[in-house]
């Protein structure tokens, strides 16, 4: 019986061709459209130094330690990975502020006339440093820590003094290795899968659609036979949906970081979640026009507000493990692309996405039982 449904749900998803090629479709496209706003979006920012340094007069020698700033600043920026900061000199103060205005430029640093003289003077003074920009611009506030930093560095030098503290940068996982294109790879993994919402519907409440749900039911067939040979069909459409959305990322740059079976489980479970709410919406529409107009509000909400589109940060109420429960989980998708970014991004295993992966088999349950309910008594029930 099993078997007879599931290859009968094979055929009749073949037959929605487009149906199955929106499904499968809609995750690699939101991936290109992604890594193209990733492209658009590269944060880099330009800085500017004013050297109004006069210089100082050592043994016949004039030192001007105001030149020496750009080309250390440049090799700093060379020599730092991942700062996305250019530096260049400009001649005067009025040029350095149209650049600022025009957003052609992010700070400028401004070096005073005597900074020489006081550093090498026997009559050491602390040179004022100014920096000049908009302080409602991100931009700026970046900038002015690149150079803050660069320029603290160049004085502990000038004086050869002792770094007070050495800082050691330690990335969690491979957090260092990762962009942002990266970052909203797994909330698109998932996302292949919510699709699954409109196709697995559709294949339930095809049945009932064009009555042979009737002759489904005097065969004998129980509820959770038909769900069975039906969402074994559409794992499979989740499996190869998942999977071109990964081969596009993939191609664009994606790394997928831990162990390939935790991935899968992750697929599978996820799969059987959104085929178990696809249930509950079977339930409460009774042919495939319903599906495409009521779908589109839960559909949407798994998009936007399970943290596929992008991320969102609620309070927990209550932990099970290290996962945090709120009103987020609410929809499955949620503890799906927590435990996906942990794996992918953090290179954990599965042991470490325990809670994720018990709140995300709960959902399931609850989203079976509600969904059996309701089919049983408005699709199966005999009078």
């Amino acid at each position: 019986m099993i078997w007879a449904i599931f290859t009968k749900s094979v055929k009749e998803q073949l037959r929605n061709f487009w149906i199955l090629i929106l499904t499968v479709s809609m995750a690699p496209f939101f991936v290109f459209v992604y890594f193209l706003i990733n492209e658009a979006s590269q944060p880099h920012y330009r800085a500017l130094i004013l050297n109004q340094d006069e210089g100082f007069m050592i043994q016949d020698t004039m030192v001007n330690l105001g030149d020496e700033l750009l080309p250390i600043f440049n090799e700093y920026t060379k020599e730092v990975e991942n700062i996305p900061l250019s530096i260049r000199s400009v001649s005067t103060r009025e040029v350095a502020i149209k650049k600022l205005e025009n957003r052609n430029a992010s700070v400028l640093l401004v070096i005073p006339p005597h900074f020489t003289q006081s550093q090498l003077s026997e009559t050491h003074t602390v040179p004022e440093i100014e920096i000049v920009g908009d302080l409602t611009n991100t931009g700026y506030l970046i900038s002015a820590v690149f150079l803050g930093e660069m320029f603290s560095d160049f004085m502990v030098e000038n004086a050869g003094q002792q770094h007070l503290f050495k800082v050691k940068e330690t990335a969690l996982g491979q957090s260092g290795q990762i962009d942002e294109f990266e970052l909203w790879m797994p909330g698109m993994l998932i996302l292949s899968i919510i699709m699954l919402m409109f196709s697995a519907t559709i294949a339930i409440i095809v049945e009932v659609d064009q009555g042979t749900i009737l002759r489904l039911k005097l065969s004998g067939m129980k509820a959770w036979q038909f769900l069975v040979g039906v969402g074994s069909s559409q794992v499979l459409v989740g499996i190869i949906a998942i999977f071109l959305t990964l081969g596009a990322a993939t191609s664009l740059g994606f790394e997928m970081r831990g162990a390939f079976t935790s991935f899968l489980l992750i697929t599978v479970l996820t799969s059987i979640s959104m085929i178990a709410f696809s249930l509950i919406l079977a339930a409460a529409t009774r042919s495939v026009t319903d599906v495409l107009v009521v779908g589109n509000f839960p559909l949407f909400l798994f998009m936007f507000f399970s943290g596929a589109a992008f991320p969102i940060s609620t309070n927990a109420w209550f932990y099970l493990g290290d996962y945090g429960v709120s009103w987020q989980t609410l929809m499955s998708a949620a503890p799906a692309i927590s435990a996906l970014q942990k794996i992918s991004i953090m290179g954990v295993g599965l042991s470490e996405v325990g809670g994720e992966l018990l709140a995300l088999t709960l959902m399931t349950v609850i989203y079976f039982m509600i969904g059996l309910w309701g089919f049983q008594r408005r699709h199966l029930r005999t009078k």
